[in-house]
């Protein structure tokens, strides 16, 4: 992905050198926290003591490493700006209003709950921002097997992609019904949804490529390596366990792969309708 030296976003909210303190935890945040340490293999239980509190120090010493991670991602967020800009112009016939994108490092707070490296990258509507902490892209490379920098740009993508439903006042519509159903029915409206982000984010890497000649070769297999690696099926069985359809909350490494390759080869948001979707 060609990225060096391209104009960033100034929708940047840069926690990294702020202190610490506890990051309290809801109900949602403790349970992405148990979740995604499950899948990743993080050991979760120190933060899981005292009461929910999550410990530890924000901020830290800044590396050259972390300095350019945060430029990429500035980059990559710029770019879907102005994708969705025009999309939204094109598309919606509305105005696209960007999302901010906070970056820490270790812990932050966030209405949605604390965030961490053991949560991962997420959209919160609450505030409508992205929480990101760089440090996970070398999660999804090293405990993935999802590397390369246009894996990392998909994982933004997808989490700007949330921030796009909510735009279209989908998330919150989807999230209200989620609320009044069994739980069965609330985990496959949340795969809808994810998966829904994941077309957005192929139509996107389809209008990156259009608008600024970013892609290069190797750059969609990437992405895809990346869909598959973090579907529900490759990561239960990853952990140890065996599958379990009716706990899935984001869509088989299949069809994550399938709808982002919807979105990358139609460029119509319409092709992107999982709700509809008979079959997902």
């Amino acid at each position: 992905m060609k990225w060096k030296g391209r104009r960033g976003s100034r929708n940047i909210e840069d926690r990294r050198r702020m202190g610490g303190g506890k990051a309290q935890l809801g109900g949602v945040g403790l349970l992405a926290v148990v979740v995604i340490g499950y899948f990743l293999g993080v050991d979760v239980t120190p933060l899981l003591q005292g009461g929910g509190g999550l410990g530890g120090e924000g901020g830290g010493e800044i590396t050259q490493a972390d300095e350019q991670e945060a430029e990429f991602v500035s980059v990559t967020l710029a770019d879907t700006e102005e994708v969705w800009a025009e999309l939204f112009r094109n598309q919606v016939g509305e105005v696209y209003d960007p999302v901010t994108l906070v970056l820490y490092k270790g812990v932050t707070q966030s209405p949605c709950g604390g965030a961490s490296g053991a949560t991962g990258p997420f959209y919160c509507p609450g505030d409508r921002k992205v929480y990101l902490d760089t440090a996970f892209f070398t999660t999804m490379a090293r405990q993935l097997g999802a590397s390369g920098d246009f894996a990392a740009a998909y994982v933004v993508a997808h989490e700007v992609a949330h921030h796009v439903q909510n735009e279209l006042g989908v998330l919150g519509q989807a999230n209200a019904i989620r609320a009044q159903v069994s739980e069965a029915e609330s985990n496959d409206i949340s795969v809808r949804i994810e998966l829904q982000a994941d077309c957005y984010s192929g139509i996107w890497a389809r209008e990156a490529q259009a608008r600024f000649g970013t892609l290069e070769r190797g750059d969609i297999a990437e992405a895809m390596n990346a869909a598959r690696q973090i579907g529900d099926d490759t990561l239960q069985r990853n952990a140890g366990r065996v599958p379990m359809p009716h706990t899935f909350t984001h869509g088989t490494s299949a069809q994550r792969q399938d709808w982002f390759l919807r979105g990358y080869e139609s460029g119509d948001m319409r092709s992107c309708d999982t709700f509809s979707a008979r079959q997902l």
